[in-house]
């Protein structure tokens, strides 16, 4: 098994509940299709660069896992359907950094001062 980090950029008009849902779909999928979901971190609402799908800003959600390449298939496979995500980077890693979390909210408040 490999390891591997996904990160998914939903719509910036989802509601809490609605985010929650896509976490906890991508999550159950990941676990379902002989994966592992070692963390899940979320990134919150942050500007894109260019408009995607007429949005300005969207939300991020990341998680590190292992797997194979049958969930890497079950993962591209739903993500490519979902009207939710507007985008998705998948990157094969041979080891994890699960202490560092580069996005956090006292990263980010620490940059502003």
């Amino acid at each position: 098994m490999a390891f591997y980090e996904n990160t998914i950029i939903a719509r910036q008009d989802l509601a809490e509940k609605e985010l929650k849902i896509i976490k906890e779909k991508y999550n159950d999928l990941i676990n379902g299709s002989a994966g592992k979901v070692i963390k899940i971190e979320e990134w919150g609402l942050l500007n894109l660069a260019n408009k995607i799908k007429n949005c300005k800003k969207g939300f991020y959600i990341h998680y590190k896992f292992e797997g194979n390449k049958n969930t890497l298939g079950e993962i591209e496979k739903k993500i490519k359907v979902d009207g939710q995500v507007i985008r998705y980077l998948t990157v094969k890693y041979k080891k994890l950094d699960t202490k560092n979390e580069f996005f956090s909210k006292n990263n980010l408040n620490e940059k502003k001062k």
